[in-house]
């Protein structure tokens, strides 16, 4: 059970044994269970998945929801067991792993039927009552989307100390429309399942879904190889700046939670990860021994760094794929004030991207001990922030990251291994804001 703390894993035993009692009522009332059906959507679920995750990098949540359609609630908690049970696994502790995965797909298939019986959707589905049946199945597939959210975010904020609300947040709003799309897949098959042409026509609705999964691998292996991409230039700029290390992905994840707080869409929270991850790349054209120097810059080696963010703009030319995060690498030292650089950008001159991470990085830098300042407390370097607020710093991105602190504090995902021997601040020589 290596790797996963105790909390985690009684919060895993509880999830399963709730599962378990789910599933009771069908082995009880044995005669009205339709076992050939539950029998056949499980064999197709089993099959089918170990396809799916290892080709497509998906799971085949048609065929759940096509159950919780078809299916008693009970009975439909039964179809995702033997393909979770025995799915393949790539870490330890293997059977845990193997549980929660049935467990927590048993109990949102669970609540998905009992939502759909409820609202009048297996008999709207027998009658093959389109559109009418819509509607039951969208509430199903909501309440699905909500269960597994809510389930793999109390795991994660468990078993990683992940704060939940955000985790869950996140999860949700990531996994809805492609639910939504594997919902109507579900209720394709229902209908079809039911129809004069049985269960053999409601096969065919998987091979248009193998298709838009086969598009969806495809997407992530993209993004798998941006991600190398950006994970290499961090490595890099880690290596030649050690005081700064994991810098870089705090200042993404700040950057992420004042982007959510402004109501950004997810499209724009990437370009955000990606500006506040990379936005010291350009440091690699700096020399070493200007970033680890101990000592007082002088002003001709501040004028060295500050030419880093104009290295990092072009370090990233050919990067396509950064778009809108490119300015922000460029432009996060503008002040609204215009004193900034390396163009002295005023208000809504400097890119709003940029004005997100300025904010973020500064956060980071106050709350990081550097060999030349000691780390602040959260409450102090907000503070700080707050009466550097329309001179230095944008107002709203300000507010945004005091907002999401307070309500739901700060964990940085990536521990900086900082020198805690580290000599006092120094508020007056300006090195903190050249080195950041």
């Amino acid at each position: 059970m290596e790797g996963i703390p105790a909390r985690a894993r009684i919060y895993a035993a509880c999830v399963a044994l709730g599962a378990l009692l789910c599933t009771l009522p069908s082995l009880r009332d044995d005669a009205r269970t339709p076992w050939g059906a539950v029998a056949l959507l499980a064999a197709l679920y089993a099959g089918g998945e170990r396809i799916a995750r290892r080709r497509f990098a998906g799971t085949l949540h048609p065929v759940l929801l096509a159950g919780a359609f078809l299916l008693a609630p009970a009975a439909a908690a039964l179809v995702p067991l033997p393909g979770a049970l025995f799915s393949h696994v790539e870490r330890r502790p293997f059977l845990l792993r193997r549980l929660w995965r049935a467990a927590h797909s048993s109990l949102a298939v669970v609540a998905a039927a009992r939502v759909h019986a409820a609202l009048g959707g297996r008999d709207a589905v027998a009658d093959s009552d389109l559109p009418y049946a819509l509607l039951p199945a969208g509430a199903a597939v909501l309440v699905f989307c909500v269960v597994l959210a809510l389930l793999d975010g109390g795991m994660l904020a468990l078993a990683e100390g992940l704060p939940p609300r955000q985790v869950c947040r996140g999860l949700f709003l990531r996994s809805l429309a492609p639910l939504a799309v594997h919902g109507l897949g579900g209720l394709m098959m229902a209908v079809l399942w039911l129809s004069p042409y049985g269960p053999v026509a409601a096969l065919l609705v998987l091979f248009p879904m193998a298709v838009s999964w086969w598009v969806f691998a495809q997407y992530h292996r993209e993004r798998a190889a941006h991600q190398a991409t950006i994970r290499a230039l961090v490595q890099a700029v880690d290596i030649k700046d050690g005081y700064t290390r994991g810098h870089s992905e705090r200042v993404g994840q700040a950057s992420v939670l004042i982007g959510r707080e402004l109501g950004m869409d997810e499209s724009r929270i990437d370009m955000l990860r990606f500006a506040g991850i990379l936005h010291d790349v350009g440091k690699l054209g700096v020399p070493t021994r200007l970033l680890r120097k101990d000592g007082p810059l002088t002003p001709q080696e501040r004028r060295v760094i500050e030419l880093h963010p104009e290295y990092g703009h072009e370090i990233t030319r050919g990067i396509s794929f950064l778009g809108e995060a490119r300015s922000a690498i460029l432009h996060h030292h503008e002040r609204i004030d215009g004193t900034g650089y390396p163009y002295g950008l005023v208000g809504s001159q400097i890119p709003e991207a940029a004005r997100v991470v300025a904010v973020a990085d500064a956060f980071d830098a106050m709350t990081s001990t550097r060999s030349y300042s000691r780390a602040r407390p959260v409450h102090v370097a907000l503070e700080e922030l707050h009466r550097c607020a329309g001179a230095h710093f944008d107002p709203r991105m300000v507010a945004a990251l005091a907002h999401v602190i307070a309500r739901d504090g700060w964990h940085p995902v990536v521990t900086a291994e900082e020198d805690r021997s580290a000599v006092p601040a120094q508020a007056s020589d300006g090195r903190s804001e050249a080195r950041r």
